[in-house]
């Protein structure tokens, strides 16, 4: 458990990238600070210079890297795991017990504990364990075992980019060279884009993985059988330029069904849609994808009161669907490194795709996977991108006396550099305005403002770089503000002395969810198909959006009254693959969608700061004390 306990230490720092105490680690990890320091001179000793220790705590040193992807001489049970595996897969005929324990250095017990591992680890696969007496081995298709070492593959990457050094310990080093991925990459990035495809580089790594792993199992002699069915003329092309790059990069000959098989992931995993579809997405799309899409975008506009209708968006999405669909045929996955920051940075964009995720489900039976709603998530961002960068253009007068030749010319470079941010419905050109009359959110002035007024930005005639600069940042701390004031007036409204726990047990999701629930319920503000509602929406994907805080509600907005009840832990606790320090349920109702995103978004964002985070925390005693503290915070 303490290897476990170090390795989860040094993701967070590496996560951070900046000084952490030790009761802010602590609080993260589930520990006591003095199990943080003993886990920072284990990693040090480990690997020299993992954890940098000073006045402000602990930082990613400069051999964290190292240290991340460095095995234990010793061998940890997870890298016993991963060879154990490894064996298996390469014996088709089996191993022996005695033998492998022998050649592990464990004893005959702890060989037998780590194979009820690797049997927990298959539950629900193509591929089975069988014994036979002292031998054991592996049962399943070709296709079932590579999938087995793509998830090992995955568990060595931890959630992370994927590097070559973390793909080779879970392959075969002689078959694939590290020094080979990088460039069969670029190579294979290169081709695709010259055949005419937009690559989507987010899941090129992933279709990489799976090409290494043919080209490890076809050099040991383990190629895919032959398809029956006839390809069509992209898969034939792609194919060939896969096969190609092999045969040059790893100096592998990959047969006809391994050809067609790796095509068809290309093809349905990096190939994406740009801008516009293709001309003939109408036929390259079924139309039950499209019908089934086009419903739950309608549906996701109404929930949400979002900007989502558009056909081009539509069809967009539907293609990405088709591709899902395909990939889910051959249990073949898709994992987008960018989750759990789209979560954290977009909370309402990834329920939004939560909830149209879930349509699809019942619909087609699209699989509800984390990451897969992520890429979905990336649509709905994308689309909704326009319509709320028009929400936050602030209007502008400019104040500029003199040559109307110089207003002029200042008024296009405004609208030059900076009409995303701002709009100018006003040129004032007296040296003696009225500044009190003047009622945009910013004003840009050539001449000093009489009195204080945070909205005027003072910038020279002919807009130099320094005061395009000073514009965004006031632009940025107006929208922040009013972000901010609103929040501040709505969460005193949801929040209730009724509705506040601390501290909240350790007794994990659902057992949290139905404690704050019943307090809610209680109060007669929701029912129980709220808090079931709850549970199930935290079954798709976890809503603990930041590192300190989790966000449970139900996609169905069915509260009497919105309200939100906060659980405090007293130090931290389990919610999804972390820990968390504050739980807020958060129950909306129907009169109440313009919250939504306000209360949802902002919440995320001051549980988002470390030092806001330990603030509200340490001090909340009781609920006046987090309500101040929260505020406070708001407050700046």
């Amino acid at each position: 458990m303490s290897r476990q306990r170090q390795d989860q230490l040094l993701a967070v720092l590496r996560r951070e990238d900046s000084w952490a105490t030790a009761a802010s680690l602590a609080d993260q990890l589930g520990v006591t600070p003095r199990s943080i320091r003993s886990y920072v001179a284990a990693l040090n000793a480990r690997t020299a210079g993992a954890v940098d220790s000073g006045p402000a705590g602990y930082r990613a040193g400069a051999g964290a890297a190292t240290a991340a992807g460095k095995p234990d001489a010793q061998g940890t049970p997870r890298a016993r795991l991963h060879r154990l595996i490894r064996t298996l897969v390469d014996e088709a005929e089996g191993i022996d017990v005695y033998d492998t324990a022998l050649a592990l250095h464990v004893s005959e017990t702890t060989l037998e504990n780590d194979l009820g591992r690797v049997r927990a680890l298959l539950e629900g696969g193509r591929v089975a364990l069988e014994r036979d007496r002292d031998r054991v081995r592996l049962r399943g298709d070709e296709q079932a075992l590579r999938r087995l070492l793509s998830r090992l593959a995955q568990d060595e990457m931890d959630a992370g980019p994927l590097r070559p050094e973390a793909l080779q310990r879970a392959l075969a080093p002689e078959a694939v060279p590290a020094a080979a991925i990088g460039p069969f990459k670029s190579a294979l990035v290169r081709e695709l884009g010259d055949l005419g495809y937009y690559v989507n580089e987010l899941a090129i790594s992933d279709v990489l993985l799976h090409i290494t792993i043919a080209a490890e199992r076809v050099a040991a002699g383990r190629a895919l059988a032959e398809r029956t069915d006839s390809a069509s003329e992209a898969v034939r092309v792609v194919g060939s330029a896969i096969a190609r790059l092999a045969d040059q990069h790893f100096g592998v000959a990959l047969g006809d069904g391994d050809r067609e098989h790796l095509a068809n992931l290309v093809l349905t995993r990096v190939v994406a849609p740009g801008e516009q579809p293709p001309a003939d997405a109408a036929r390259i799309v079924e139309a039950e994808v499209v019908q089934a899409v086009r419903a739950e975008i309608e549906q996701a506009a109404r929930d949400y009161q979002v900007d989502l209708v558009d056909e081009a968006f539509i069809v967009r999405l539907a293609l990405h669907v088709q591709n899902l669909l395909h990939r889910a045929q051959e249990s073949a996955w898709t994992r987008n490194p960018l989750t759990q920051s789209l979560k954290s940075s977009y909370p309402m964009i990834f329920d939004v795709a939560v909830s149209i995720a879930s349509g699809l489900h019942d619909r087609l039976g699209v699989p509800l996977q984390e990451d897969e709603i992520a890429y979905i998530a990336m649509h709905v961002g994308g689309r909704l991108e326009r319509s709320r960068a028009a929400d936050t253009i602030l209007t502008a007068t400019i104040v500029c006396p003199g040559y109307r030749e110089l207003q002029e010319l200042l008024h296009s470079s405004v609208d030059r550099s900076l009409g995303r941010l701002i709009e100018v419905v006003r040129v004032d050109t007296s040296m003696d305005p009225d500044w009190s009359a003047i009622d945009t959110d910013l004003v840009l002035s050539t001449i000093p403002a009489a009195g204080t007024d945070e909205r005027v930005v003072r910038i020279t005639p002919f807009l130099a770089e320094a005061d395009i600069e000073r514009v965004q940042q006031a632009a940025a701390r107006i929208r922040r503000a009013r972000r901010l004031s609103r929040l501040r007036e709505e969460l005193q409204r949801y929040f209730s002395a009724d509705a506040f726990l601390s501290p909240v047990p350790d007794a994990g999701e659902e057992t949290i969810i139905r404690m704050l629930g019943g307090m809610l319920t209680s109060a007669g503000l929701i029912g129980e198909d709220y808090i079931s509602g709850t549970i199930e929406r935290e079954r798709m994907s976890s809503t603990a959006f930041t590192d300190a805080l989790a966000v449970p509600h139900a996609l169905q907005m069915t509260a009497r009254r919105t309200a939100i009840a906060i659980g405090i832990a007293d130090g931290s606790v389990a919610w999804g693959a972390g820990r968390v320090q504050v739980v807020a349920l958060a129950a909306f109702s129907e009169d109440d969608r313009d919250a939504f995103q306000t209360v949802f978004e902002q919440l995320v964002e001051v549980f988002s700061e470390r030092e806001s985070v330990q603030r509200i925390v340490r001090r909340a005693t009781g609920f006046d004390a987090f309500l101040d503290e929260l505020v406070a915070v708001i407050d700046g």
